[in-house]
């Protein structure tokens, strides 16, 4: 489960990072390396948006596992 968290936590990164630049700059950077509507390109923002889902759905897990435990 460990190796899907740091899948799906590059996805977002990657996803973040490409929208970030069609936000700022105008630049979509997956369609400029692998071609404006290209099924690769498809096939990169669909991994991003299930990752993305995914992460959702594991908020209570991700809290466990990044939040350290507080002794009161």
């Amino acid at each position: 489960m460990k190796n899907f968290d740091v899948l799906f936590g590059i996805l977002l990164v990657v996803g973040g990072l490409n929208w970030g630049l069609v936000g700022f700059a105008n630049f979509d950077l997956v369609a400029s390396i692998f071609g404006s509507g290209a099924a690769l390109s498809r096939v990169v923002y669909a991994l991003v948006g299930l990752s993305a889902l995914y992460q959702a759905l594991q908020w209570k897990a991700i809290q466990k596992r990044w939040v350290p435990a507080t002794n009161s």
